[in-house]
């Protein structure tokens, strides 16, 4: 081995111990983004003469935590809301007050609005920062939804901050979770076909009654025993998941994991068996 070849070995060495934990966090970045892009479905917001409107519906979320800071969808920036610790951290207000000087100097106004627990937004981008173990999830307002006349599509940058060189080694399913505290997937489309249902349901037990009524004095028929309430248990199969419990209101599918959303919880398999349930 000739002399300057051993004289290059230390830096061949130090590039490779710099550059491989970098190439390893990118293509967690990478992977981790991936999996929420196929949880969250990103909105898509159009305009024309009469101004902006959705022209492809995302993952409809409901607020979880208020103290949420929004700008109407027209402004260029986001407000950044940072999520740490359990608690909503909004912008302070020595940045909204250089905001509002700035946009007073081109003859603009600068409004805001927080949003309130419940309100529902959709998500229209999502971001991934394993060198600064964040996740970014930018949202809009569904102003159908909340009843918003006239429209605002109010916008705003949800910042989850996690702890430091945590990011790098999450799950999926982890980090959803916390996403899940602020904003959680809303059921209400499933609630609406149930809403139906039930009308619909009513309507047949009144004509049941107006029978009965009709019939006079019979004799009514012996009621049936109640059914035994359903039960999950761990290692159960997507089939008999779905036999006890019925088609779920959502499916998401991440490879060897898979996610059943029923109206109040959700069933996590992995290899197609039950893993945990939420």
């Amino acid at each position: 081995m000739s002399k300057k070849f051993h004289d290059l070995i230390p830096g061949i060495v130090l590039l490779a111990t710099m550059t491989f934990p970098m190439a390893m966090a990118s293509a967690q970045a990478v992977s981790l983004q991936e999996q929420l892009a196929a949880q969250y479905k990103l909105v898509k917001i159009g305009s024309d003469t009469s101004g902006y409107s959705v022209v492809e519906k995302g993952t409809l979320l409901a607020i979880q935590k208020g103290g949420i800071l929004a700008v109407p969808y027209g402004d260029q920036n986001v407000l950044a809301n940072r999520y740490e610790g359990g608690t909503i951290h909004a912008p302070s207000g020595l940045s909204l007050m250089g905001r509002k000087s700035i946009m007073g100097k081109f003859g603009k106004e600068q409004t805001t609005h927080l949003f309130a627990v419940g309100d529902k937004v959709y998500p229209m981008k999502i971001d991934v920062n394993v060198a600064k173990d964040t996740v970014t999830l930018g949202v809009v307002a569904c102003d159908t939804c909340n009843k918003t006349d006239p429209p605002t599509y109010n916008k705003a940058n949800v910042v989850f901050q996690f702890p430091k060189g945590s990011l790098a080694n999450a799950a999926a399913g982890g980090v959803e979770d916390t996403i899940g505290q602020v904003l959680q997937i809303s059921s209400d489309d499933a609630q609406g076909g149930g809403d139906q249902g039930a009308q619909q349901g009513g309507d047949q037990q009144q004509g049941g009654d107006q029978g009965a009524q009709q019939g006079g004095g019979q004799q009514p028929a012996a009621a049936a025993p109640a059914a035994e309430p359903a039960s999950i248990d761990k290692g159960m199969t997507t089939d008999q998941v779905q036999a006890a419990m019925g088609k779920p209101d959502k499916i998401v599918n991440l490879g060897a994991k898979t996610i059943y959303y029923y109206k109040d919880m959700k069933v996590i398999f992995l290899s197609g068996k039950v893993s945990d349930v939420q």
